[in-house]
C-alpha cells in the first residue's frame, strides 16, 4: 500500500512516473511503456503539452474526426469533432447531408452577455447598503478601468453593475451582479479580475463610510464568474415542407408527427430529457473540444438552462405549422476564439483554420448547429429504425479490437454484419466460427 508523498509537484516528470509505477502499477515497466508510448517525438511539442496542466505524465488521445456538408446560413462547413463515442460523427454527417438540399441550417445570435458576482454577507439595514452601493458604484467602475481598457477599445467591457438582495433565499446574503461583453474571448480571467477588483474597492470604501457599521459585518465571501449565461444565447433551426420528410415507409406527415411527439416527451419527462440533451451535447462538446474551449463550463450552463422554468426538459423544440416542419434549439454558449488553448494547441489552430477562423459569434452558431444536427439524427433513428442498428454497426470495430481480431477477421466480420445484427455476443460467436 502506498504512503502519502510530499513535494510531488517538484519532482521531474520521470521521477513522478517512477513513483507512480512503483506504487500503483501491477507491472511497473509495462505501465511506464504505455505512458511513454503516447509521448510526442517532437520534444518541443511535447513540452508544450506538458505545460498545459500540472503533474503531466503523458498525452491522452481522443480521435479527431470531421463532419462535412454542413450548410449554415448558406455557407458550407466541414466541422471538426473530437470525441470517443462511436456513431456521433457519422450521425452529424448524415444530418448535414439530409438538410443540405432542404435549405440547410439557419443560425442567429440572440445575445452575448456574460456575468459574474461578488458574493457578500451583510446583516445590517438593506436600505443603507443600497445607499452605500449607489455612492460607491462610480468608484468601483473607475477602479476597473485599467483592467477593462483593452476590452473597451474592442467594443466590450463592463455593461452593468447592480446590488442584488438575496436575503429571501439566504439570511444576510447579497451580491454585486455584473454583466460583461467579452467579444471573441470566453472572458473568464477578464471577468474574475474585474470582480476581485470590485470586492477590494468595496471593502476599502466601506471602511471609510458612515453607512456601513461594524455590527453590519460586511464581508466578501467570494468573487467569481458564473457559467450560467442565459443572456448569451444562440439559435439554430431547420425547416422544410412535410412532403420532403417521407422516409422509412412513413409519409412526411407521419414522420413529422412522431418526431414532434418525441420532442414533447423530452420536454415533459425528465428521464427522457436527460438522455435527449446528452445526445445534443455529443455534437456540441465534440466541437467545443476540437476548438480548445471549456466543455465543462458549457455543459454546466446548458443543463442549468434546461431547468430554467423549474423543470428539466428538452433543449430542442419542434412543431408542424402550415404543412411545414420546424425544428430548433436555443442554447447558452459562452465560448471564445482567442485566449486559452485557441492559439497554443496546434490541432486547435488547425480546426479553426478548417472552420475559416470564425469569431466567437460564428463559432457559437456552428456549435449550436452541431447539437441540433446530432439531436435530429438521434430522433430520426429512434422514431424510425431504432437507434441500436446504426450505433452498433459503428461500434463493431471497437468490439473487434477488444476481441483482438486480425485484419482478415475484421474484414470478414464487417462483411458478415452488413446483413446481421451486431452485438458483443454475436461478434464473439462469429470470430469463434472463423478460428480453428
Amino acid at each position: 500500500m502506498s504512503t502519502p508523498i510530499s513535494g510531488f509537484s517538484k519532482l521531474s516528470k520521470s521521477q513522478k512516473i517512477s513513483w507512480l509505477a512503483e506504487n500503483y502499477f501491477n507491472d511497473p515497466q509495462a505501465g511506464i511503456a504505455v505512458l511513454e508510448q503516447y509521448w510526442n517525438s517532437d520534444t518541443k511539442l511535447q513540452q508544450l503539452h506538458d505545460e498545459f496542466i500540472e503533474n503531466t505524465l503523458t498525452n491522452y488521445y481522443l480521435p479527431l474526426g470531421i463532419a462535412p456538408n454542413f450548410s449554415i446560413n448558406d455557407k458550407l462547413y466541414a466541422i471538426p469533432m473530437a470525441i470517443e463515442e462511436s456513431s456521433v460523427v457519422a450521425a452529424a454527417s448524415n444530418a448535414a447531408k439530409f438538410w443540405l438540399d432542404k435549405g440547410g441550417f439557419k443560425a442567429s445570435i440572440i445575445s452575448t452577455l456574460k456575468n459574474g458576482q461578488v458574493h457578500l454577507n451583510f446583516y445590517g439595514d438593506a436600505k443603507r447598503l443600497q445607499q452605500f452601493f449607489e455612492q460607491v458604484k462610480p468608484t468601483l467602475l473607475k477602479d476597473c478601468e485599467q483592467i477593462t481598457a483593452n476590452m473597451r477599445k474592442r467594443g466590450g467591457g463592463i455593461i452593468s453593475l447592480e446590488l442584488r438582495d438575496k436575503t429571501a433565499e439566504l439570511d444576510g446574503y447579497y451580491q454585486l451582479h455584473a454583466t460583461f461583453e467579452t467579444l471573441d474571448a470566453m472572458g473568464a480571467n477578464f471577468i474574475n479580475s474585474c470582480l476581485e477588483q470590485f470586492a477590494t474597492s468595496l471593502l476599502r470604501e466601506a471602511s471609510n463610510s458612515d453607512l456601513i457599521l461594524e455590527q453590519d459585518r460586511l464581508e466578501v465571501v467570494m468573487s467569481i464568474l458564473s457559467n450560467y449565461v442565459p443572456e448569451c444565447i444562440v439559435k439554430a433551426e431547420v425547416s422544410c415542407p412535410l412532403d420532403q420528410l417521407a422516409q422509412a415507409g412513413m409519409s412526411g406527415q407521419e414522420f413529422a408527427t412522431k418526431f414532434v411527439r418525441a420532442v414533447q416527451i423530452a420536454q415533459t419527462e425528465v428521464r427522457r430529457a436527460v438522455t435527449h440533451n446528452k445526445g445534443i451535447m455529443n455534437g456540441i462538446d465534440a466541437v467545443v473540444l476540437a476548438t480548445g474551449n471549456d466543455f465543462r463550463a458549457v455543459e454546466a450552463g446548458v443543463h442549468a438552462y434546461a431547468s430554467k422554468n423549474g423543470h428539466y426538459g428538452s433543449l430542442t423544440h419542434a412543431k408542424i405549422e402550415d404543412d411545414n416542419f420546424h425544428f430548433w434549439i436555443e442554447i447558452p454558449l459562452a465560448i471564445g476564439t482567442v485566449g486559452g488553448l485557441t492559439k497554443l494547441h496546434p490541432l486547435v489552430r488547425l480546426c479553426f483554420e478548417m472552420l475559416g477562423n470564425p469569431g466567437a459569434k460564428e463559432l457559437m452558431q456552428i456549435m449550436a448547429v452541431a447539437g441540433l444536427a446530432q439531436n435530429f439524427a438521434a430522433l430520426r433513428s429512434l422514431t424510425t429504425t431504432g437507434i441500436q442498428k446504426g450505433h452498433m454497426k459503428m461500434h463493431l470495430m471497437n468490439i473487434l479490437n477488444q476481441l483482438e481480431a486480425t485484419p482478415q477477421e475484421k474484414e470478414a466480420a464487417v462483411e458478415h454484419f452488413k446483413a446481421n445484427t451486431v452485438s458483443h455476443a454475436a461478434a464473439v460467436a462469429f470470430l469463434e466460427s472463423l478460428r480453428p
